[in-house]
């Protein structure tokens, strides 16, 4: 009887890690430079989402400061909580309401902190309606397209040209450097 020699698992094939097409959709993705691994070990996919302001930076339309800038505006809104998109909590449940909250259910001093450093952000370039607060509140704190922006929400609910919409996105990210700038400088 001949020898059964055991069979190695072929290797997975790079096309076989690629994105899906489904995915390829939402924008474009570049691979890693080395597989990240899942919570079991394996390697799982390894590409990533290009950011838009990575693009604009690598294009030489911002300059790393103005990225920044625009990063740091992004994560200030999310831990102040200001994105539409909310959960319930169940256990939470306000069914009828009579008194006022209690102190402790209200936002934390981390929350407030950032609400309080996203509204003087959005001041600095002329208030959330102006075309810049309006650009830094849905496109970079909300992550909507720009063309969505542009229009949908636009200019205090005009639409603006894909060219202006640019423009504007590119000058409240110069406004929003030049702020955050100062506020570094100051502290």
């Amino acid at each position: 009887m001949p020898k059964r020699t055991p069979t190695r698992p072929e290797k997975q094939d790079r096309a076989d890690l690629a994105p899906t097409p489904e995915r390829l959709r939402h924008g474009p993705v570049v691979p890693v430079s080395r597989p990240i691994p899942d919570t079991a070990g394996r390697p799982s996919r390894p590409w990533k989402a290009i950011d838009t302001l990575a693009i604009m930076e690598g294009r030489g339309s911002i300059t790393s400061g103005m990225r920044r800038a625009g990063e740091d505006f992004r994560a200030r809104f999310a831990v102040a909580q200001l994105d539409p998109l909310r959960a319930a909590d169940p256990s939470h449940l306000r069914i009828a309401e009579l008194g006022p909250r209690l102190e402790g259910e209200a936002p934390g001093p981390r929350i407030e902190a950032a609400r309080r450093q996203v509204w003087q952000a959005l001041r600095s370039v002329g208030g959330v309606g102006s075309p810049a607060g309006s650009c830094l509140w849905h496109v970079l704190g909300w992550e909507r397209t720009l063309r969505e922006w542009a229009q949908e929400q636009g200019w205090s609910g005009r639409r603006v040209s894909p060219e202006a919409a640019a423009g504007i996105r590119v000058a409240a990210l110069g406004a929003l450097e030049s702020h955050l700038g100062a506020e570094e400088f100051l502290r």
